[in-house]
């Protein structure tokens, strides 16, 4: 079995729909899932605010790369479409895998160009440690240390100000 952190972002079109379509695309390996925050685009600020959430998932089959392959599809299940001059352009929906865990705990690390693990810059975005905090308040990043450390250094700190929790939107509690 293998667990993981996803992390879902949407900026374009129902953002709160795209996060509910993709927390569904997860439904029967969400373990559980975070609040919602509306953040600040984060390395494009010409765009729209987006809405961001994290899943822990686990799965006795699962590997690393099918944690990969499921997050695309759900991004393509959204219209994602890729713009080669905007990395951090505008999305329909977003979902990059975090972190993978073994069963006993152990992480999983990757230096494929595909997929890098624990994210490259997972430690420097707020609007992934402030969800995840909400579900995991003594998580680790692996490689880089306790999510709460992470969040209140710089310059994550200044930036984890412009989050803004949305309790009235929720990704359904059944997901």
């Amino acid at each position: 079995m293998t667990r993981a952190v996803l992390a879902l972002g949407s900026n374009l079109g129902d953002r709160i729909g795209h996060l509910r379509s993709a927390a569904g695309s997860f439904r029967g390996s969400t373990l559980v899932a975070s609040g919602v925050y509306e953040t600040p685009p984060w390395g494009d600020s010409d765009q729209p605010p987006y809405l961001n959430a994290v899943l822990l998932v686990g799965d006795p089959t699962a590997g690393t790369r099918d944690w990969l392959d499921r997050a695309r599809a759900a991004e393509a299940a959204a219209g994602r479409s890729r713009d080669p001059h905007r990395r951090f352009g505008p999305r329909t929906l977003d979902v990059d895998v975090i972190a993978v865990w073994t069963d006993d705990g152990e992480p999983l690390l990757s230096d494929d160009p595909e997929l890098t693990l624990p994210h490259p810059r997972a430690h420097l975005r707020a609007f992934v440690l402030r969800p995840w905090i909400d579900i995991q308040p003594y998580g680790r990043l692996p490689g880089h240390g306790w999510l709460t450390d992470l969040l209140n250094a710089e310059p994550v700190a200044a930036d984890a100000l412009d989050l803004r929790p949305c309790p009235d939107l929720t990704l359904e509690s059944d997901v």
